[in-house]
């Protein structure tokens, strides 16, 4: 039997009084997609900044404007309740938003496996009930016991979060981890796991260190993205939040990568085992400095040694 067809000129125009965007620049209405960065990247931060701007209609990272505010629901894996409030109490603070009139609802259940039939189930049915502009999980490494790099066993679970956005309408961010070593990497090729991570994503939001900046990296399936935008960690108690800060001047010196972050590009880049010598004098940096970042590296698994010398680990 044919499959139907139509002439794309007689396909429905886009609604001009449809919203575009959730977030002006950030994230798109009603787009699924990844919130993603090396450890200690603030990820659950700006996660949960995303959160009170949605629920509050204030702008997110105090730069981008959301244009309307909406009900949040919300999954946190890895931290205390207790710690989550503080946090959210922090941003709201700093977003001057009235967190006691904060519409987000926080998934109190110990565990959430995406993987499981009947914690599919679950989630559903409460997406259905309280009916969330925003759905954030976080991270996606808590909420399921399959393998990552496999994606046949990737491919569903995203399957099933795609079919959650589009029959409820409602956006959803999954914070996920990058590789170790892969610092070098562009954002969504950073990812772990499955390249499906990344081609699942229609608004894509990757942290990474370069020396002390924080650097945030926007990509759209179906807008212009932006690069490098230079993030802090403000804090002024109550609040603690993440913010979107000016560039320096072009008369300002460039604040330079740090001895790790050197050391480990130059690994990145070499097809054989680097000796410690060698390291050194290809970053000009003193023995000490050198002697330290190895360390560093291979304590936190992302660099092996051996007796041919220190190679990245793939």
């Amino acid at each position: 039997m044919r499959l139907p067809t139509t002439r794309a000129a007689n396909l429905a125009p886009p609604d001009p009084n449809e919203q575009v965007w959730l977030i002006e620049g950030l994230w798109g209405a009603r787009a699924v997609g990844i919130i993603g960065g090396q450890p200690k990247c603030y990820k659950t931060f700006l996660a949960l900044d995303l959160a009170v701007a949605v629920a509050s209609g204030t702008p997110c990272l105090r730069r981008f404007p959301t244009p309307r505010a909406g009900r949040v629901l919300l999954f946190a894996a890895e931290d205390a309740l207790h710690i989550v409030r503080a946090r959210l109490e922090g941003i709201a603070h700093a977003a001057a938003a009235e967190f006691q009139s904060l519409d987000i609802h926080v998934i109190t259940a110990p565990v959430l496996r995406l993987d499981h039939q009947e914690h599919q189930q679950a989630l559903q049915a409460t997406v259905a009930e309280l009916k969330p502009t925003l759905l954030v999980l976080d991270p996606l490494v808590r909420l399921h016991a399959i393998d990552e790099n496999v994606a046949a066993e990737v491919a569903p679970l995203l399957a099933y979060l795609r079919r959650l956005q589009r029959l409820h309408q409602t956006a959803v961010a999954l914070v996920h981890h990058a590789r170790k070593g892969a610092a070098h990497e562009r954002g969504g090729q950073a990812l772990r796991g499955s390249s499906e991570l990344h081609a699942w994503g229609d608004s894509n939001l990757y942290l990474r260190r370069q020396g002390q900046q924080l650097l945030l990296s926007i990509e759209h399936r179906a807008a212009q993205g932006a690069d490098r935008v230079l993030l802090a960690l403000k804090a002024n108690p109550p609040a603690l939040a993440l913010e979107a800060i000016d560039q320096p001047s072009s008369d300002t010196a460039p604040i330079q990568p740090s001895c790790l972050s050197r050391v480990e590009l130059l690994l990145a880049d070499a097809t054989t085992p680097l000796s410690q010598k060698q390291v050194r004098e290809a970053v000009r940096m003193r023995t000490s400095d050198v002697s330290q970042a190895l360390a560093t590296l291979v304590a936190d698994g992302r660099v092996f040694k051996s007796t041919a010398g220190y190679q990245l680990k793939r």
